[in-house]
């Protein structure tokens, strides 16, 4: 059995990522921020703030997942300077630090990390600019740590299309919204949480042993199909 650290694994793809790996009999510890969970191995965690301990994390950590995330789609001109701040300090600041503190912890481990992106990295979508920023910036680490980081700790990132989560529920609340975007992708359905857990779990998994520095586009073919 594997120890694994879920970031942010109380809602949506985290928890998603969870109930996978527990039935996958992993040893699981997760946080949570704003959907509070009384299970034992849960623990409260705001990766935006500048003080916080991971104490409950075992020595050897043979896996990360960091899932907290954003989706805020406006027109470029409305959006403020400090709001792109806003998504880079929860979305990739937040992922480095809490990298930093668990480095000695997925040394020890030789562990995996697995991070997100977002299809609209590669893709160019109207209004993502705010997302696709700290997202970009998360591809960039994602190779640059796998490089760093080799041969001990593998660093991969997994990048969705639009995804069934409640992060993305305003995208999706009412039926004409849910068929126009499963119409746009290729495979002609939005994604769930289970189908970006099943390649979060392949990742964490000795089955992806040599994998390392990867984008993995999990997206209903949006990125590589013209429909």
């Amino acid at each position: 059995m594997k120890e694994i650290l879920v970031i942010g694994g109380s809602s949506g793809i985290g928890k998603a990522v969870v109930e996978k790996l527990l039935a996958n009999r992993e040893v699981v510890h997760a946080t949570y921020n704003e959907n509070p969970v009384n299970e034992v191995n849960y623990h409260y965690l705001d990766v935006t703030s500048d003080e916080y301990n991971l104490d409950f994390v075992p020595n050897e950590l043979h896996g990360l997942v960091y899932c907290p995330g954003s989706i805020n789609l406006k027109p470029f001109h409305r959006i403020k300077p400090e709001e792109f701040v806003a998504d880079l300090q929860l979305q990739t600041i937040g992922a480095i630090k809490v990298i930093q503190k668990l480095l000695q912890n997925l040394k020890a481990g030789k562990g995996s990390i697995v991070l997100f992106s977002t299809v609209a990295v590669q893709q160019g979508f109207n209004f993502h600019s705010q997302v696709a920023v700290s997202k970009g910036a998360i591809e960039g680490l994602t190779r640059s740590l796998a490089a760093e980081f080799a041969p001990t700790i593998r660093v991969n990132c997994i990048a969705p299309s639009l995804t069934d989560t409640p992060l993305a529920g305003k995208l999706l609340s009412s039926d004409q919204k849910r068929d126009a975007n499963a119409e746009r992708h290729p495979l002609k359905r939005i994604g769930t949480s289970m189908d970006i857990a099943n390649a979060v779990a392949y990742l964490l998994s000795d089955d992806s042993s040599w994998v390392t520095g990867q984008i993995l586009k999990i997206d209903g073919g949006m990125s590589s199909i013209k429909a």
